[in-house]
């Protein structure tokens, strides 16, 4: 059985906060929320607790977790050292969306949180309730999406109850997810650091404070990625997506030829699109604005799995800015499939 504990962000939640604590002391694991989407937490020192995560979300094991914490004085416990950009991106980017993989003190941590690396992300959450939770847990909290791997992230705790009941025993509900779309990853560990996930921290924003920023680049597949999001299919709803720049001349006969041939369309759009064809429509808002697409995205590819429907045309859109990252998700969320 799954429990819900309903938090006030306003109010005192100390013997809420208290119980969830206890439980990751005794080896359990808890989702909470953070202004990304909401984790599937742990004691990142627990080599027991740890394998429930992977277990509840039946995630790859080599497949790394990040590391949250409510104050930066707790990186002293298993960080080696901080590289000076490293320093700068958190003096300008913490609390909130950013992730840095950092260089692990040897046996600081359990080792199925970093995969066997000497490396690890980590981050410090904005969102009240994770920041309160973590800094009275005082512990390294690992922490990937709350959902089935492979799904769209959840970005309420009706999500992951969806994924996830029955899995684990605790659910922290502090209302929705803000961002919609996880933490920026940026490895300071090589120079120039390397932007391994696109996030809300945009990469134009941390040049601005670190300088230069160098890709990622292809991933061999039998490479242990750095980080979450690199190696496998993620954000994939049941039906398969398709991705299209829907102002397109095109993009009406295409989608009507999907019809003809006995396909049930749903469109994952904004409102002004509703003029297109297609069986069901699902609204990523009024608004075309790509802060507001982003927080609505998740939400809307899970909505999709309640609908009768084959084939899911989705809205892409210009990779740049925050952008970028959309356009991260939504293309694995397609595994790069276009219409």
């Amino acid at each position: 059985m799954t429990n819900c504990v309903h938090v006030d962000r306003n109010g005192d939640n100390t013997k809420s906060y208290q119980q969830i604590v206890d439980n990751w002391l005794q080896g359990e694991v808890a989702a909470f929320p953070t202004e990304t989407v909401y984790g599937l937490g742990a004691d990142a020192r627990n080599a027991q607790a740890i394998a429930k995560i992977y277990e509840a979300k039946g995630r790859p094991s080599d497949n790394p977790l990040i590391v949250h914490i409510g104050q930066i004085e707790q990186l002293q416990g298993f960080i080696d050292h901080v590289p000076e950009k490293a320093k700068l991106a958190i003096e300008a980017f913490w609390p909130g969306p950013l992730t840095a993989i950092l260089p692990l003190k040897s046996g600081a941590l359990a080792e199925n949180v970093s995969a066997g690396l000497s490396t690890v992300g980590v981050r410090m959450p904005s969102h009240p309730v994770a920041r309160e939770l973590l800094t009275l847990a005082n512990m390294p909290i690992a922490a990937p999406s709350a959902n089935r791997s492979g799904k769209p992230s959840p970005t309420a705790a009706s999500h992951v109850l969806e994924d996830l009941e029955g899995r684990i025993p605790y659910i922290v509900d502090g209302g929705p997810a803000t961002a919609g779309l996880e933490s920026t990853i940026v490895d300071f560990t090589v120079e120039p650091p390397a932007l391994l996930r696109p996030g809300s921290i945009t990469e134009e924003m941390l040049i601005s404070v670190i300088g230069e920023l160098q890709g990622a680049g292809r991933l061999r597949d039998q490479d242990a990625p750095k980080a979450p999001g690199m190696k496998y299919t993620h954000y994939a709803p049941e039906a398969p997506v398709l991705l299209a720049f829907l102002d397109d001349e095109d993009v009406t006969d295409k989608i009507e030829q999907l019809r003809s041939q006995g396909k049930r369309v749903a469109l994952v759009a904004t409102d002004s699109y509703r003029g297109l064809p297609h069986d069901a429509f699902v609204s990523l808002g009024e608004s075309n604005e790509i802060e507001a697409v982003s927080s609505r995205l998740f939400a809307a590819l899970r909505e999709c799995n309640q609908l009768p429907i084959d084939v899911i045309v989705a809205a892409a859109y210009p990779a740049e800015g925050i952008g970028k990252a959309l356009m991260n998700r939504l293309e694995k969320a397609a595994g790069g499939n276009w219409l």
